[in-house]
């Protein structure tokens, strides 16, 4: 152990200021579905589900239905090293993503439009990206409320 207090999970979050809670609560929404969109696919499709995709990728896109949940356990346990594994992660994921979709982008450009798919996820990788510093930073410091202790 590193020698501070253990707080509770409440306490971690309570501790956050407002934006933070706000990021991380946004964080869980993503992950989560991203989660369930992996899964469905899995169900449906079973192990070749992401066939259309290079090997390298579809291990990955398989692979999320692990590391997506990850990220919601350490993030919703308030854990500071969920933050740069949720920004990892979705760094790989649109990458990945724009790498199987570009054939099709390439064919029509519209494709980019789609309310579900590359759209979302790069706008939600990006805020990930774009939060993590901040965030990472507020939540490495002990709660508020220890500090008034």
């Amino acid at each position: 152990m590193s020698g501070l207090p253990a707080f509770s999970v409440r306490e971690r979050w309570n501790g956050l200021p407002p934006w933070a809670r706000w990021a991380l609560a946004l964080y869980l929404v993503g992950f989560l579905e991203g989660t369930g969109a992996h899964c469905l696919d899995l169900i449906r499709h079973g192990v070749h589900a992401y066939a259309f995709a290079p090997l390298p990728l579809q291990v990955l896109f398989v692979g999320l239905v692990v590391l997506d949940p990850l990220v919601v356990v350490l993030v919703g346990l308030v854990q500071a090293k969920g933050v740069p594994t949720a920004s990892g992660v979705m760094v790989l994921d649109v990458t990945a993503n724009w790498i199987a979709d570009w054939p099709w982008l390439q064919e029509d450009p519209s494709w980019l439009l789609r309310p579900v798919g590359l759209l979302p996820i790069t706008l939600f990788g990006l805020f990930v990206v774009a939060t993590s510093t901040p965030l990472y930073r507020v939540m490495a410091r002990p709660p508020r409320s220890a500090l008034r202790a």
